[in-house]
């Protein structure tokens, strides 16, 4: 994309940075893949997060008592698209705990390369949650945009989208369908290839996650 786009955020701390470049490389172990993941997880929801409204409430310390806040984790949800989206929600929940958890199911028509959706289940009371929508890669956009479109359906607050790695191609595609959507990532990596996987990538994330290469 030529000019910055207020609405997407690549998360350049370092730790993000090395723990990404040790899930890339070939040699990593699928142990090594899931731990990790869960650790990339958990240091990208803290950006996803910093804008999550705090409510006040009343505490005593061992001195005397205060008002503090707190997030109301409940308001949140987490939409998780299957499969490899799986191994990025444990990182968020060890962040959040109290959020809802979502799941859609998708898969890539290989022909296509269009979503197809078998499964599709949601928390109650969505007009009163914050949604963040977990995906380990954005290359076409297909699944993202599809996933996104069925969650708009139920009218959040609000919803984020997150993966670890996106490109060019798939980044426009979501923000041409959904231009209210933040998008938040690791890497905007430099193509996709013929096969719709991007490049230079990390692999299929899913066969990663769970040994089926």
């Amino acid at each position: 994309m030529s000019q910055p786009d207020s609405m997407v955020h690549v998360i350049d701390h370092p730790l993000v940075q090395h723990k990404l470049t040790l899930m890339r490389q070939k040699s990593a172990s699928t142990t090594s893949f899931r731990t990790l993941l869960n650790e990339l997880a958990m240091l990208m929801a803290y950006e996803v997060t910093r804008d999550m409204p705090l409510q006040d409430i009343e505490i005593e310390t061992p001195l005397e008592k205060m008002t503090g806040r707190v997030i109301d984790g409940k308001k949140l949800a987490l939409a998780s698209i299957l499969r490899a989206g799986t191994g990025l929600l444990d990182g968020f929940l060890a962040v959040v705990p109290g959020a809802r958890v979502g799941h859609i199911g998708l898969y890539r028509d290989p022909a296509t390369l269009q979503a197809v959706e078998y499964y599709f289940k949601m928390p109650k009371d969505m007009p009163e949650r914050d949604v963040v929508v977990v995906d380990p890669m954005l290359a076409t956009g297909h699944s993202a945009i599809a996933a996104i479109t069925r969650i708009k359906a139920t009218q959040p607050r609000s919803i984020k989208f997150v993966c670890l790695v996106s490109c060019p191609e798939g980044v426009k595609a979501l923000r041409e369908a959904h231009p209210d959507v933040e998008l938040f990532t690791a890497a905007i990596d430099r193509q996709l290839n013929d096969h719709g996987y991007i490049l230079p990538g990390l692999g299929d994330a899913g066969d990663r996650i769970f040994g089926t290469q």
